[in-house]
């Protein structure tokens, strides 16, 4: 989904991905001309804030990081939050965007609803976006792109598995949450976002989603990337009931100022780009 005026100005060679969560901020900022990440930043809450609190600290971060006070000829907002669900193409209506996310989200009837077109995944994804960020954005930055990031997600992973005969259950970590692609054959088959507060409920999801799939935790591959090491007790346990784990890549072909903090951390927002 676009926002555009014709007060752009200036071009620049810089671009720059923020991913907006009610849990956390991340910013990243491309140079262009030399295909480099040059500044990335993450910010965690220490508790769970409401849209009106979230706003008030990217304020705050873009007022007091010089990086971000730059001129952009780019700028992309991925929506990281549970407000969303995929339709399928053919069945989907653009006047029943309400009536799709009303069955597992909670929303008002002010809400702003909006969709992505999934190409790969032949779907809509229908969402809610937080508009006092996106005005915010408009007022500071002119046109701008915005996306759910499930649509970031599950483009990248289906572009990733094209060529793949295996299935792959993704999971896409964060604090407090976390997205699961399951995928085979570069078809998607489910996508959802699960809150987790201990090892076992993370888990638990995981295999709950593998069971209702038919797919055996001795055949399928659970791919790990976002915010987890191997050093973490989620990832210890799923070692203990899946059998295939591992850790995705991103494989871009940027060159980083400062390398993340690993080869699949960040992944939608270095994906956005």
């Amino acid at each position: 989904m676009a926002i555009t005026n014709n007060n752009i100005d200036k071009l620049t060679n810089l671009e720059m991905s923020i991913q907006i969560s009610l849990n956390g901020l991340s910013f990243c900022i491309l140079q262009k001309d030399t295909n480099t990440i040059s500044f990335l930043k993450n910010i965690e809450f220490e508790k769970r804030l409401n849209p009106l609190e979230l706003l008030e600290q990217l304020k705050s971060v873009f007022n007091s990081e010089k990086s971000l006070q730059n001129n952009f000829n780019k700028v992309i907002v991925i929506h990281d939050n549970e407000l969303s669900t995929l339709v399928p193409k053919p069945l989907f209506k653009e006047d029943a965007l309400a009536d799709y996310l009303k069955f597992n989200s909670k929303i008002l009837k002010s809400d702003f609803i909006t969709y992505d077109d999934v190409i790969l995944g032949e779907s809509m994804c229908v969402y809610v976006p937080y508009i006092n960020i996106n005005n915010y954005v408009y007022e500071k930055h002119g046109a701008f792109i915005f996306k759910h990031v499930s649509t970031v997600l599950i483009e990248s992973i289906l572009q990733a598995e094209k060529n793949s005969e295996t299935p792959k259950v993704y999971v896409n970590v964060s604090s407090g949450h976390f997205e699961l692609i399951a995928v085979n054959k570069a078809k998607l088959l489910f996508y959802n976002t699960f809150e987790y507060t201990s090892k076992e409920d993370f888990i638990y999801y995981i295999l709950f989603t593998a069971e209702q799939l038919n797919l055996n935790p001795e055949v399928f591959n659970l791919v790990f990337i976002g915010d987890i090491n191997n050093d973490d007790e989620y990832y210890k346990i799923a070692y203990r009931y899946v059998r295939y784990v591992s850790f995705g890549n991103r494989n871009d072909s940027f060159s980083f100022s400062e390398l993340p903090q690993s080869s699949y951390s960040n992944f939608a927002l270095i994906k956005s780009f």
